[in-house]
C-alpha cells in the first residue's frame, strides 16, 4: 500500500493499480494501454483527481487529463432513445354473469372474465340449438 501526503490509497485506486500492474506484466513491448483501462483511469480521475490517479497508476498526467476532458465533453446518454412497448390486453378486465334458459328446462349459468363478444354469441347460439 502506498503512503503519501494524502494518506493511503482508496480501495478503488488500489484495485485499479493492481489491474494496471497485471496488464503491464503480460503486455508486449510497444503495446498501448487498452481502452477499458483508460476509461477506468478517467473515471477514477474524476473522483480522486488527475494528479493522484496518474501517480497511482503510473500514467502520464497530460495523457490522462486529455482523456478526462474528452470524456467530460461527450454527452452522457440518459437512457434509451426509443423503447418499444409490446401490445398488451386492456387493463380493465371485462367481467359478466350470464344465465340462459332454453324454455324446455335447460339452464346455463356462466361467469366470464376477459371474454370476447363473438365467443359469447357462439355459446348462446349453441345452447339454443342443443335442445
Amino acid at each position: 500500500m502506498e503512503l503519501s501526503k494524502r494518506g493511503p490509497l482508496p480501495p478503488d485506486l488500489r484495485r485499479a493499480q493492481g489491474r494496471f500492474q497485471a496488464w503491464r506484466k503480460r503486455r508486449q513491448r510497444g503495446e498501448r494501454i487498452p481502452p477499458p483501462l483508460w476509461a477506468m483511469a478517467a473515471r477514477l480521475a474524476g473522483t480522486h483527481g488527475v494528479s493522484r490517479t496518474a501517480a497511482a497508476l503510473g500514467l502520464d498526467y497530460y495523457s490522462l487529463k486529455q482523456r478526462v476532458d474528452a470524456a467530460g465533453s461527450e454527452p452522457q446518454p440518459n437512457g434509451p432513445a426509443f423503447v418499444e412497448v409490446p401490445p398488451t390486453p386492456l387493463i380493465a378486465v371485462r367481467h359478466c354473469r350470464l344465465e340462459l334458459d332454453s324454455g324446455a328446462g335447460a339452464r346455463l349459468r356462466m361467469e366470464l372474465f376477459g371474454y370476447d363478444a363473438a365467443d359469447i354469441e357462439a355459446l348462446v347460439r349453441g345452447f339454443g340449438n342443443a335442445r
